[in-house]
């Protein structure tokens, strides 16, 4: 009996890698930051609007439905012609700090599944502000083997990429002197 359960642990335990395979794509998480000289309330003005989202380059419009409550949505139209379709599920203006998921988007828009994230203002000192964007999410392509363009790698880059020029450009705005 004790052969027959080492037998059957090392056979466990050979199959294992091929298990971690099968089981298809993990969630992915990605943060980026900025830190802005300008006091956290400022920062939040420019940002802190569900329902408009003007501060980042590649959104061309917002709009939407139901302001800044649980379950507001707003569809963001894209500098490539695409759109994506959220909805707010945390809002916490005290906190400064909103979390909304991704409802509908095209793949080839945003190379990524079962989106979801929060963007915060978290306040340095009294004159320098630090934003914080997290996101979580799924590669486009759910099965094993994704095309190249449909990877973890792609939607990591993809959403990287988002954050970053959103949170260059809303630095850039603030400082500026825009709200």
């Amino acid at each position: 009996m004790k052969m027959f359960l080492a037998a059957m642990a090392a056979a466990a335990l050979a199959l294992a890698p091929l298990a971690a395979d099968a089981h298809g794509p993990t969630r992915k998480k990605v943060t980026e930051s900025v830190e802005i000289n300008a006091p956290a309330d400022k920062v939040w003005a420019a940002m802190g609007d569900f329902q408009n989202m003007g501060w980042h380059p590649a959104v061309t419009a917002t709009a939407g439905q139901g302001a800044n409550a649980i379950d507001a949505t707003r569809r963001l139209t894209l500098a490539g012609g695409g759109t994506i379709d959220e909805v707010l599920y945390k809002y916490e203006p005290e906190q400064k700090s909103y979390s909304y998921r991704i409802t509908a988007v095209d793949v080839k828009v945003l190379p990524v599944t079962n989106y979801s994230s929060t963007l915060a203002v978290i306040p340095v000192d009294d004159t320098h502000s630090k934003v914080e964007w997290r996101g979580a999410f799924y590669r486009g392509y759910p099965n094993n083997d994704p095309p190249p363009e449909l990877s973890d790698e792609a939607a990591v880059a993809a959403v990287s990429a988002v954050y970053r020029a959103g949170l260059d450009a809303l630095k850039a705005k603030v400082e500026k002197g825009g709200s």
